[in-house]
């Protein structure tokens, strides 16, 4: 038997339907269909937002969301260490255990070592 709820519908649709059924039509029916952006770019905006605002819980299905949208694994990283200038040093460091335990729980690995930062 397979499990065909959206995500919200695992996470929460139990306790609070209502958002889980707006969260599917709306924010990833209507918002994330919208021709503007593409979804990688999308999911990059998402990702930062969630990481610059100290997010914790959302992440892992973001990075999953953006991965299979396209973005990379060092994108991601990149994107974080980025932010570590904009939105501060302690968010950015809050941000990399839940990035790198949402790529390794998606097989993901980032190539970027030290030595390429000079």
């Amino acid at each position: 038997m397979t499990d065909d709820r959206s995500p919200a519908q695992k996470a929460y649709g139990d306790v609070a339907p209502a958002l889980a059924g707006l969260g599917d039509r709306v924010l990833f029916g209507e918002v994330w269909e919208r021709p503007g952006l593409s979804k990688c770019d999308r999911s990059r905006i998402t990702v930062a937002s969630l990481v610059a605002l100290n997010r914790t819980n959302e992440p892992p299905g973001h990075v999953r969301r953006a991965l299979d949208n396209g973005v990379t694994a060092d994108e991601l990283t990149e994107l974080v260490t980025h932010l570590a200038l904009s939105a501060g040093w302690p968010t950015a460091n809050s941000a990399i255990p839940v990035l790198r335990q949402a790529l390794d729980e998606a097989g993901a690995s980032t190539t970027i070592r030290t030595g390429d930062l000079a």
